[in-house]
């Protein structure tokens, strides 16, 4: 039994270290659309577990969501960096692209992952959306 909960705790490291490859921050609210192979409890615990060995961060690192949140090193040090910056960043996303949380995060309605739509960012916010 004991190697059944090992198995059960690497497939939620992976799952973890996943999610945070994709997105850079993970909270409970933005996983809520992706089916993951185990339940969220699980790979809760196994972030809790990668940063008491040091290896992602814990924290607040968005606004207006309540529950736990999780960063790896590299999304702390971008964040960082646009906090710091004074440029103006302008961001062009598919529509199809995963990262379209527009209507699931971002308010207002969901941008249909149709085609080549695009979704425009300004400095983080939401600016356009081209069909």
């Amino acid at each position: 039994a004991a190697m059944q909960i090992e198995d059960q705790d690497e497939l939620a490291e992976a799952v973890a270290e996943q999610l945070l490859a994709r997105w850079g921050v993970v909270f409970r609210d933005l996983v809520q659309t992706e089916t993951l192979a185990i339940p969220w409890r699980e790979v809760l615990w196994a972030f809790r577990r990668l940063e008491a060995r040091g290896l992602i961060r814990g924290g607040r690192f968005v606004k207006g969501f309540a529950g736990e949140q999780y960063a790896s090193v590299d999304a702390i040090r971008a964040l960082r960096d646009i906090r710091k910056g004074t440029g103006d960043e302008v961001v062009d996303v598919m529509a199809v692209d995963p990262c379209n949380i527009t209507g699931i995060l971002l308010p207002g309605d969901r941008v249909r992952s149709v085609g080549s739509s695009t979704i425009g960012f300004r400095n983080g916010l939401l600016t356009s959306e081209r069909q």
